[in-house]
């Protein structure tokens, strides 16, 4: 048996939510978690003010049925299973979103992960040196490979780097806890701030006007 490699163009979708306007003050890209459709995972994101704030979900292309029934789809970012060529479409996705919806400077700029969406906002931000105003680390597990240098390229006194997670949520088991602290030291010092509210392993409207005041 031999396995082959070929190279094609894909066509993916993504999710806005408000309207791009003179008096938007906030732009967020926000990865969604396992299981996640991106026109769904956006609408936790109407809590915050609509004027205000202009969203961007870019959507995972792995597709599959949620349940037994064949009646609900989800989607995933990445397993296992030929990874680094599925992190450099992913990328590509990403960069193609960025280029296409020409963010203006006078904005703010957010990028957030939640869950499974951590570790593609991270890479992204690392690889390609997304400059921005907040990365927020939400609920999510930081990739290993990832080192101080990648981020080097930050200044504190420019970007917010913040992680949130409920203290309810299942996946965060006191020992993760402190695992996901000394990745965190490890990548940026004592540049980073740890938050946590009253929620499971779910996007808390809260916790989102939390972040947008942090």
């Amino acid at each position: 048996m031999e396995e082959k490699e070929i190279t094609y163009k894909i066509t993916n979708t993504y999710s806005t939510m408000n309207t791009l306007t003179n008096k938007t003050k906030n732009v967020w890209l926000v990865c969604h978690g396992i299981g996640f459709l991106s026109r769904y995972f956006i609408k936790y994101f109407d809590a915050l003010n609509p004027e205000e704030n202009y969203i961007i979900a870019p959507q995972a292309s792995s597709k599959y049925y949620l349940g037994n029934e064949y009646k609900h789809v989800g989607a995933s970012w990445l397993t296992r299973e030929n990874t680094q060529a599925e992190i450099k479409n992913v990328m590509a996705n990403l960069n193609a979103i960025y280029q296409a919806e020409q963010i203006p400077e006078h904005v703010n700029f957010y990028v957030l992960g939640f869950s499974q969406g951590v570790s593609i906002a991270m890479r992204w931000v690392a690889r390609y040196q997304i400059l921005c105003d907040k990365l927020i680390i939400y609920a999510g597990s930081i990739p290993t490979e990832l080192t101080s240098e990648d981020f080097a390229f930050i200044n504190p006194d420019n970007t917010k780097i913040l992680n949130i997670v409920g203290l309810q949520d299942d996946y965060f088991t006191e020992e993760r806890m402190h695992q996901e602290h000394d990745k965190m030291q490890l990548l940026f010092g004592k540049n980073y701030t740890f938050k946590t509210y009253e929620g499971t392993h779910k996007v808390s409207r809260a916790a989102l006007k939390m972040l947008k005041k942090l």
